[in-house]
């Protein structure tokens, strides 16, 4: 066989004509369509005011200080950049599969696969970060409920080894020896990891760790997901409205207590400090793209998605600013490396009825986050099984249900796994990587879809002109290099005491991808919104630091022996190319 043989294969596209009659074949038999505008973004900001602010914004705040707010603010550029190629793309592609199905119709099978393979890592790895913090929340509201429950006589003690991760257990001994060799005093919460692994029972030799509330929260969310979208989307709207009631709740209640002197200085720890909470604050956004996940089971597909889209964005940060400088300006940023930053700060002024509205309030906003992440991998996994890149067994759907519940089942034991042998801050950084690398394809895939003559209607992304404003940015960005964290800089010593500087690898690839685009946005009068996804993607990839390079390279060698050893050979369009 040929190299052009297999080199046609591997970048074969789908065709509009082709998704058109997939639908048009599936129109009696597939998804109910009942998803409306105010569904659709009801599920998106389910998706993204969820985790982030109840637990993973106070670490950002630590790190940051005041200064997270502008941090929200770029990272909602960013994603607007890429929320509006989505956006385009939902439009002139609406069916199921998000950012795998739109690199499809762009770049063909190989790179559709390789997408869809990442998608995992936002969806399916992502919610196992959801799941360490729902179990958090909820160990928190019955420990705040022991007093009340003891009164009536159904009091009990939570063992530590139920509601701990083995991963942070098993290293728990090893720190604490460090810690007291250096004389510092260990967090509460590793002293429960060590009493976790010092309590655990044994079996076989192992010790039974498992964070048990995690496991619950995923076999019920994925029930209600198999059940059907009906349910689903009646669960999700009313969960975001309760979850905005709190958040007006606590921005009325916190703003009595804020003390302008907290907000100085603004960025304590300069623009390294903000840039630290890169990965936890791109964390609270992610969810933003689920809503092109559910193309198929809405109305009119066309011309909510992008609505919905762009609305999630826009309402999001805005909460998220004014959420960050609630925090802040209650509680020195000092105090804020907690893991439920909300209670922590009405605790501290001393507002003790709000902490437990909090609590309970965060059990409810994590649990509809879970809820829209797992709507969104089975239907992933869906459209690859169509094409045949995965078992026919991932596209079948429930005959009563009408959902794809083999792919749900699935998505629920990949979503187990993580939590039962690793630790929150892991899969959070894997997910962001992921989630990041499908982005940046999506924009790239709007330039493809520019220099196809096709007459699409529906939502395009506006054009400015990139000939002017790629070089520009390019060179405002060099002239700030002196000033941004010196894991940027490509000159002097690369070598330092701790070691070599692995870390300026990714910011060296960076400039060089962002200065080849420069020239190529100049030579081909490119359109910016969709290079600037590029360019603003692939720089927050390398703020992830060269170890999740690492490992999110040998994620994508896995993904393709995968394809290599099935896919490929398996593949829709393959079989129908031999013919």
């Amino acid at each position: 066989m040929s190299w052009e043989t297999i080199r046609s294969r591997l970048f074969r596209r789908k065709t509009h004509e082709e998704i058109q009659q997939d639908l048009e074949g599936r129109a009696s038999h597939g998804l109910v369509r009942s998803l409306t505008l105010f569904d659709l973004t009801c599920f998106g900001i389910a998706a993204v005011i969820g985790a982030g602010i109840f637990s993973t914004i106070g670490s950002a705040s630590f790190e940051g200080g005041p200064a997270i707010s502008l941090l929200f603010v770029i990272t909602a550029i960013a994603c607007l950049f890429s929320a509006l190629c989505y956006a385009e793309f939902a439009s002139s592609v609406p069916v199921s599969g998000s950012a795998y199905t739109y690199a499809f119709v762009a770049f063909g099978e190989l790179t559709a696969w390789m997408i869809g393979w990442n998608l995992l890592m936002e969806y399916a790895i992502g919610n196992s970060v959801l799941a360490f913090a729902w179990s958090g929340y909820f160990v928190n509201v019955l420990e705040g409920m022991q007093g009340w429950l003891g009164s009536i006589g159904l009091g009990f003690d939570i063992p530590e080894w139920l509601v701990q991760d083995y991963y942070s257990a098993s290293r728990a001994p090893a720190e604490i020896a460090k810690l007291t060799a250096a004389g510092q005093e260990p967090s509460k919460e590793l002293l429960n990891h060590v009493k976790a692994w010092e309590s655990a029972p044994s079996w076989n030799g192992w010790r039974v760790i498992l964070d048990l509330p995690a496991l619950m929260i995923n076999v019920f969310v994925t029930g209600l997901v198999i059940i059907g979208i009906q349910e689903s989307k009646r669960v999700s709207n009313a969960m975001v409205v309760l979850k905005m009631a709190v958040i007006a709740l606590v921005v009325l209640v916190g703003f009595f207590y804020i003390q302008p002197s907290n907000w100085h200085p603004f960025a304590p720890n300069g623009l390294e400090g903000v840039f630290k909470g890169i990965a936890a604050v791109f964390f609270a956004y992610i969810g933003f793209d689920a809503i092109s996940t559910t193309a198929e089971e809405c109305r009119d597909a066309q011309r909510d998605i992008p609505r919905a889209t762009i609305l999630t964005l826009i309402l999001c940060t805005v909460i998220y600013i004014i959420l960050a400088f609630t925090l802040t300006g209650m509680v020195s940023y000092k105090e804020l490396n907690v893991s439920d930053p909300l209670a922590f700060v009405f605790g501290k002024v001393g507002v003790n009825s709000m902490v437990g509205i909090v609590s309970i309030s965060a059990v409810i906003a994590t649990t509809s986050v879970f809820l829209v992440f797992q709507l969104g991998q089975p239907r992933i996994f869906m459209s690859m099984a169509r094409d045949g890149l995965l078992p026919k067994a991932f596209a079948s759907i429930h005959p009563k249900y009408k959902t794809p519940a083999f792919s749900s089942i699935i998505t629920a034991v990949m979503v187990a796994l993580p939590t039962l042998f690793l630790n929150s801050q892991l899969v959070t950084d894997l997910a962001s990587i992921g989630t990041l690398f499908a982005f940046m394809f999506v924009s790239a895939g709007v330039l493809v879809l520019e220099q196809q003559p096709l007459e699409r209607s529906g939502f395009r992304v506006p054009k400015l002109p990139g000939e002017v404003i790629l070089p520009v940015c390019f060179l405002c960005y060099c002239a700030l290099l002196n000033r941004l964290p010196s894991s940027h800089h490509f000159w002097g010593d690369w070598f330092a005491q701790e070691g070599f500087h692995f870390d300026r690898i990714p910011y060296v690839i960076f400039l060089v991808v962002f200065a080849a685009l420069s020239v190529a946005s100049v030579r081909y009068r490119w359109s910016a919104i969709p290079v600037l996804g590029i360019v603003v993607n692939l720089y927050l990839i390398a703020g992830l630091g060269a170890a999740n390079w690492i490992r999110f390279a040998a994620w994508c060698s896995l993904g393709l022996i995968v394809y290599g050893l099935y896919g490929y050979h398996n593949s829709v369009r393959r079989r129908v190319d031999a013919l």
